[in-house]
């Protein structure tokens, strides 16, 4: 086939991630060989490739979608927010650097367009077709010379662009024409139609507004996507904290035991990887919520630290709300605390920055015999190991090297040797991400939790986290499958854009 999508949106977060997972889980159950692909990411949330490559998290997703390994070719340029104004850059998976927005825009971003469109070239001679996913809205026109990720890649590889619109949200006609009407000429000869996502009620009112609307752009809808409940599905945007944090957002099952376990996670600035909690909402009687206040712990069976790009800012941020405080209380207490990545180093005794936040050494909360050195080379892999007498794995993303100087092991080797982390009392720290989507490990470490909070809960004994987020990427197939007019976006993946779309006023200014 050679052929592909550019799946872009009227704004952030109007379904782009989930609408291209879904494309590529209802291409694969077809016999296409497919892979996605977006040229830069702006997230928190990264995951680790198994060549030791760092990539966002939702391309991994979208990757798991199409039934392939994902690799750096999927994500080329990663950006990873340290401020409101600069970012790390990560390219082909290895940090390369910290910029502000104004230097990455104003000349660095266009030139990796090279880069870009290699990787473009290369997926697409080794799959039949390759979906892409936009950024943000094609038509921010303040970035659009310099853009390599919406209608610049698009141009580029001359594929068709399908716009999602979040109709829950209101105003999709106006973004769905203002959108088009703000791009060039020959931006707009790509652009073939809309997809809508995220409807609730009675489609056929909706559709004398899709006709009209066609009427006005020449551009026809390619479906209307039901808002569908629970689709847990890997975030992409690590700036905005969902307070969803679950796989389901219905009920699951009830406990097995008499009780149910309260996990509470600290919301702490530019937290990253807060996917690694989706796996304990997963069980049944866990209960999992985002935190900001100390008084919100005091009812926690359980409290997360999680991972953070800011490791220092994070450490001043919990002691600023009292949450510090609470923590070491609860560490004192006996009651369990689980520290992972920036978290587990806040736990330790010291951090010595000279690279994140150049801030020299910090003293830190004192409740993990650890101290932390930053080092420029960032540690990417994806050990195994085994923790609780239970086979485990995860991946790494960090600068902080940390010196264990006591407690016990926590995650060691087949020989006893410790591989990560350590426990003193009821407080643990790891630098992995995504143990806790190892079964056995979460159910031993559940038990752990539980006996320490003084609960009669027990984990459900066949709970499998790959099973049900098999099942949510099929849930996303199956809303392709049945509300998409799938011969239609076959035709463009195989073909392009329609010819002879119109022009419709004003374009982009000039």
């Amino acid at each position: 086939m050679g052929g592909g999508l550019l799946v872009a949106g009227t704004t952030s977060d109007a379904g782009k991630s989930v609408v291209t997972a879904g494309i590529c889980r209802w291409l694969v159950r077809q016999g296409v060989k497919v892979a996605p692909f977006k040229a830069q990411n702006m997230s928190l949330n990264s995951f680790v490739t198994r060549e030791g490559a760092e990539i966002g998290r939702a391309q991994a997703m979208q990757a798991q979608a199409a039934r392939v390994e994902p690799t750096a070719l999927m994500n080329p340029v990663l950006l990873k927010p340290g401020s409101d104004r600069s970012s790390q850059v990560v390219l082909m998976g290895k940090p390369v650097g910290e910029m502000s927005a104004r230097g990455y825009h104003g000349g660095r971003q266009e030139a990796l367009l090279g880069t870009v469109t290699d990787c473009l070239r290369e997926l697409r001679g080794t799959y039949d077709a390759v979906i892409c996913e936009g950024a943000g809205s094609p038509a921010e026109i303040n970035l659009r010379r310099t853009d390599i990720v919406n209608m610049g890649i698009a141009r580029a590889a001359r594929f068709p662009v399908v716009v999602v619109g979040d109709i829950d949200r209101g105003g999709v006609f106006a973004s769905f024409f203002g959108t088009t009407a703000l791009l060039s000429a020959e931006d707009q000869s790509l652009v073939a139609g809309y997809l809508v996502n995220k409807f609730r009620g009675d489609v056929s009112l909706l559709e004398p507004g899709l006709d009209m609307l066609e009427g006005l752009t020449g551009r026809r809808t390619y479906g209307v996507l039901p808002f569908a409940h629970g689709l847990g599905i890997d975030e992409e945007d690590g700036l905005r904290v969902s307070l969803r944090g679950a796989v389901r957002e219905h009920v699951v099952a009830p406990p097995v035991g008499e009780d149910v376990l309260r996990v509470a996670v600290c919301a702490v600035p530019l937290m990253s990887n807060f996917t690694d909690v989706d796996a304990l909402a997963a069980e049944p009687g866990v209960v999992v919520r985002f935190v900001d206040r100390a008084e919100e712990l005091a009812d926690a069976d359980l409290v997360i630290v999680p991972g953070t790009r800011g490791t220092v800012k994070a450490l001043e941020w919990l002691r600023e709300r009292g949450l510090a405080g609470a923590l070491a209380r609860r560490a004192a207490e006996g009651r369990p605390v689980l520290g992972i990545c920036g978290g587990y180093q806040v736990l330790g005794e010291r951090i010595e920055d000279d690279v994140e936040s150049k801030a020299g050494t910090v003293d830190g909360l004192g409740l993990l015999p650890v101290r932390v050195r930053f080092a420029v080379e960032k540690t990417l892999a994806r050990p195994v190991g085994s923790a609780l007498g239970e086979p485990v794995e995860g991946y790494e993303i960090h600068h902080g090297v940390a010196e264990v100087l006591g407690g016990t092991p926590f995650i060691s080797d087949d020989n006893g040797h410790s591989l990560d982390g350590c426990r003193a009392g009821s407080v643990w720290g790891t630098h992995w991400h995504g143990s806790l989507e190892s079964d056995s490990f979460r159910r031993a470490f559940l038990r752990e939790v539980a006996a320490a909070a003084g609960r009669r809960y027990v984990p459900a004994p066949d709970t499998s986290f790959e099973a049900l987020r098999e099942e949510q990427l099929d849930r996303l197939g199956d809303l392709i499958e049945e509300h998409a007019d799938t011969d239609a976006l076959l035709r463009l993946i195989e073909s392009g854009a329609p010819s002879g779309l119109p022009f419709i006023a004003p374009g982009a200014p000039a």
